[in-house]
C-alpha cells in the first residue's frame, strides 16, 4: 500500500511546486526588464549559496551548522527519495541498499539539525519572525522522520513486507501522512508561500543577483559593490524612481521573496534602534506584499517603532503591484517617513544572509519621491535648492570655499597643471570644525613632503547628499561637472578626509564614462594615505601621552569600502592602544550623518548619535578617533559627551616630529616668511 502512495504522494508534490514556481515567476516578472546572463547566474549558484552566502550566515557558528545540516541534509534526502522510493529504484535489493543508506543518513542529518532549530524557537530571540515559522522546526521533523521510516525496509533493517500484515494499514497510512506533511511544507511550500519559500526564492536571487559583483573571489568569497545605480535620465519611457512594486525590477522583487525574515536587518539598524518608523525587515516584507497584492495583516515580525510617532500598526498598510508605495493621501504600503529615517549605512545589508539589497530599494522609492512628486522632509527642499544654486547643501558663496586656507598658502592645481595628489576638501571647507581637521591633515602633507595641490574654488559637491536624497539629476549634473574640472589636470590620486566624497568619487562617478574618459579615479581616504606614507618612512610621531582610546568606524569608509585596518595602523603608530567597542569593524553603529538623516530630522524615541557616544562610555575611553567630518559633528552634537572628539589628522598632526621645512612648489610667500607658520 505505502509503496503505492509514496510515487503518487511525491510527484503530485513536484507538480504542484512546478505550477507554484510559474505562479511564482509571474509574479516577479511583474518588474522592469534587467539583463542578467541566466545561465552563467545558474552556474555559479552552487558556489554562491554554499560558500558566498556562508561569509554571512558562518558569524553565528551555531546556526551555520544548523543550517547545513538542515538544507543539505534536505536537498540530498529530497533528491535521493525521488530515485528510492518516487522512481522505484529501491524496489531492486543492490541498487536500494546504496542508495537507501545514504538516502538515511541524510534525513537523518537533516533530523538531528531540525532539533537545533525547534529549540531556537522555544525561546526565540525578538527579532525572528513568529506565525507560520514556528511551525518549521515541526515540519522539518516530518519531513526528515517520514523519510527515515520508509526506506529503512529498503536497506533491509525492517522485513520489506513489515506492513503488510493485519492492521498495517493504519501505520501505512500515518507514515504516508507524515510524508505528506514533509512534502506540503518543504516541497509545495517553497513555491506556494510558507517558511521554505525563502529557499526557492533565495537560491534564485543568488543566481541572479542585482550586484553579481558581491560574488567575487575576493576578501573570502565576498566582493563589494555598493555604489548606487545611476539613472537614465535622457531615456523618457524610464520611471524617474519607483513609484510602484512594478517599477523595481524583476530580479530586485526576486530578492525581496527571498527573505528569511531572520531579523538581523532589524537588530543592526540604527533608525530602528533610535525608535524611528523603520524597520528594515517590515520594510522588505511590505515590498513582498505589494509583489501579490494584500494588506500587511499576516505580518508575524516585530512592527515599525512608530505607533507613539503617529505611525499606523500593523494591518492598515495595504497595495498591490501597479498601486503607489506611498501614498499621496491615505495609507499605502509603506509611510513616506519610513523611507526618510534610513541613513543608507548599509549595516542591514551587511548582516543580510540572504544578501538583499535594502538601501538600494530605499533610494530607489525616494528617487520618486523627490524627482516626481517633490516632496522630501524638513530641510532637504532648502538643501537641494542650495544645491542647484551654489553648488554646495550649505548655500554658501563659491568663493568662500578657502577662506579657511588664507593664510596656508595652498598651492592650486589650476597653477601647477600636475601633482602627485589632488587634495579633496569637500564641503566640511565651510564647516569650522571640520577646518581644523583640513589645517591638520595640510601639517601632515607637508611634513612628509607631499606634492599636492586643490582645486580651490573649483570644487563643487561631490554630490552624495542629493544622491542620497533621492536627487539623481543634481547629483548628475554636480558629477559631469567636477569630472570635466578633473580632466582638465593630471594627478596620480585624490586624497580626501570625506568618507561621503570618498566613496563618490571612486564608486560612482565612473558610472558616467568609460574608462579612460574621465570619472575613474585612484581615490584615498586620508587614513589610508598616511598610513603609506608612515609605512614609508615620509612621518615620525612623538609617543602617545594621552589617555584611554576608542576608534568609530564611519559607515562609508567602513561597510562601504572595506577599509578598517588602515586607520587602526595609524592610531598603533602613534603609540595608541585601542579600547574597541563593542559594535565596531563591519558591524559599527552608525553615527546618524549620512544619507541625509541630519537633513530629513525624522523623529523618534532617542538620537543614534548619543546611542553611539553611550558605546563609546561603556568602553572607558577619554577620547573618540574619526575619520569623517559628519561623524565629528554628530558626535559633538551629543549633550553631555563623555569623551572628546578628535580626527585622526588632528591626532597625527599634534604627534609629527616635524623636519626644518623646504619651499614648496606652488606656494607663494614673501622672503622673510617664517617656516612654522607656513606649516601649521
Amino acid at each position: 500500500m505505502l509503496e503505492t502512495l509514496l510515487p503518487i504522494l511525491i510527484f503530485a508534490a513536484l507538480g504542484l511546486a512546478v505550477i507554484g514556481a510559474w505562479r511564482r515567476i509571474r509574479l516577479w516578472r511583474q518588474g522592469r526588464s534587467s539583463s542578467v546572463p541566466l545561465l552563467k547566474g545558474l552556474a555559479a549558484l552552487p558556489r554562491r549559496y554554499l560558500v558566498d552566502l556562508h561569509h554571512v550566515v558562518g558569524r553565528d557558528k551555531a546556526i551555520s551548522h544548523t543550517h547545513v545540516a538542515t538544507a543539505g541534509g534536505f536537498v540530498a534526502a529530497a533528491v535521493l527519495m525521488i530515485l528510492v522510493h518516487g522512481l522505484g529504484l529501491g524496489a531492486s535489493e543492490g541498487l536500494g541498499r546504496m542508495l537507501g543508506w545514504p538516502l538515511l543518513a541524510a534525513s537523518a542529518t537533516m533530523f538531528v539539525g531540525s532539533l537545533f532549530v525547534a529549540r531556537r524557537r522555544r525561546h526565540p530571540p525578538a527579532r525572528l519572525s513568529k506565525g507560520p515559522w514556528m511551525r518549521l522546526p515541526k515540519s522539518l521533523m516530518a519531513f526528515s522522520l517520514g523519510v527515515f521510516l520508509i526506506t529503512l525496509p529498503t536497506v533491509g533493517v525492517l522485513p520489506a513486507g513489515f506492513l503488510e500484515g493485519s492492521g498495517s494499514w493504519i501505520l501505512a497510512l500515518v507514515l504516508a501522512a507524515v510524508v505528506a506533511w514533509g512534502l506540503g511544507e518543504m516541497v509545495v511550500g517553497m513555491t506556494w508561500g510558507g517558511p521554505m519559500k525563502h529557499a526557492f526564492a533565495g537560491a534564485l536571487h543568488l543566481a541572479f543577483h542585482r550586484r553579481a559583483e558581491r560574488f567575487s573571489t575576493k576578501q573570502g568569497g565576498a566582493g563589494r559593490s555598493t555604489g548606487l545605480k545611476a539613472l537614465d535620465l535622457k531615456d523618457e519611457t524610464a520611471p524617474l524612481g519607483v513609484e510602484t512594486p512594478a517599477d523595481f525590477t524583476w530580479n530586485q522583487l526576486l530578492g525581496f521573496d527571498a527573505c528569511v525574515q531572520c531579523g538581523r536587518c532589524e537588530a543592526v539598524c540604527p533608525a530602528f534602534a533610535a525608535g524611528q518608523p523603520l524597520n528594515p525587515k517590515k520594510l522588505i516584507q511590505d515590498m513582498v506584499v505589494g509583489l501579490a497584492g494584500g494588506s500587511d495583516a499576516k505580518y508575524a515580525g516585530t512592527p515599525h517603532p512608530s505607533q507613539g510617532l503617529g505611525g499606523k500598526p500593523v494591518g492598515e498598510h495595504h497595495g498591490g503591484p501597479h498601486g503607489p508605495i506611498v501614498a499621496r493621501e491615505g495609507t499605502a504600503l509603506v509611510d513616506a517617513e519610513t523611507l526618510w529615517s534610513c541613513t543608507t549605512c548599509r549595516a542591514c545589508v551587511e548582516e543580510c544572509p540572504m544578501m538583499i539589497e535594502h538601501v538600494d530599494a530605499i533610494v530607489d522609492m525616494r528617487r520618486h519621491l523627490t524627482l516626481e512628486r517633490g516632496e522630501t522632509p524638513n530641510k532637504a527642499p532648502e538643501v537641494l535648492d542650495n544645491l542647484i544654486a551654489t553648488d554646495n547643501p550649505g548655500g554658501f558663496a563659491p568663493g568662500a570655499r578657502m577662506h579657511w586656507a588664507a593664510d596656508l598658502n595652498l598651492p592650486l592645481i589650476a597653477d601647477l597643471q600636475q601633482v602627485d595628489v589632488l587634495l579633496w576638501l569637500g564641503d566640511g571647507a565651510f564647516d569650522m570644525r571640520n577646518q581644523r581637521t583640513l589645517r591638520a591633515l595640510v601639517k601632515v602633507l607637508r611634513a612628509a613632503e607631499v606634492d599636492f595641490a586643490v582645486l580651490g574654488s573649483e570644487e563643487r559637491d561631490s554630490g552624495d547628499v542629493a544622491r542620497r536624497l533621492g536627487d539623481e539629476a543634481t547629483f548628475q549634473s554636480l558629477a559631469r561637472r567636477n569630472i570635466a574640472t578633473l580632466n582638465q589636470y593630471r594627478f596620480q590620486q585624490i586624497v580626501t578626509c570625506d568618507p561621503h566624497s570618498f566613496h563618490v568619487l571612486g564608486n560612482e562617478y565612473g558610472a558616467f564614462y568609460p574608462q579612460g574618459q574621465g570619472g575613474h579615479y585612484r581615490v584615498s581616504h586620508h587614513s589610508t594615505f598616511i598610513a603609506e606614507l608612515y609605512d614609508a618612512g615620509r612621518l615620525t610621531f612623538s609617543p602617545w601621552e594621552g589617555g584611554s582610546v576608542t576608534y568609530h568606524d564611519p559607515c562609508y569608509l567602513g561597510r562601504y569600502n572595506g577599509e578598517y585596518e588602515a586607520p587602526r595602523r595609524v592610531l598603533e603608530a602613534l603609540g595608541i592602544r585601542l579600547n574597541e567597542m563593542e559594535r565596531s569593524g563591519f558591524r559599527s553603529r552608525c553615527c546618524g550623518g549620512g544619507g541625509g538623516a541630519p537633513i530629513t530630522d525624522i523623529p523618534g524615541e532617542r538620537r543614534i548619535p548619543d546611542m553611539r557616544m553611550n558605546d563609546i562610555e561603556e568602553t572607558g575611553a577619554e577620547l573618540v578617533a574619526v575619520g569623517c567630518p559628519q561623524c565629528t559633528a554628530m558626535l559633538e552634537g551629543v549633550v553631555d559627551k563623555t569623551a572628546e572628539v578628535r580626527d585622526i589628522a588632528e591626532l597625527v598632526a599634534d604627534a609629527l616630529v616635524t623636519p626644518p621645512a623646504r619651499p614648496r612648489r606652488g606656494e607663494h610667500r614673501s622672503p622673510d616668511a617664517r617656516t612654522d607658520e607656513v606649516v601649521s
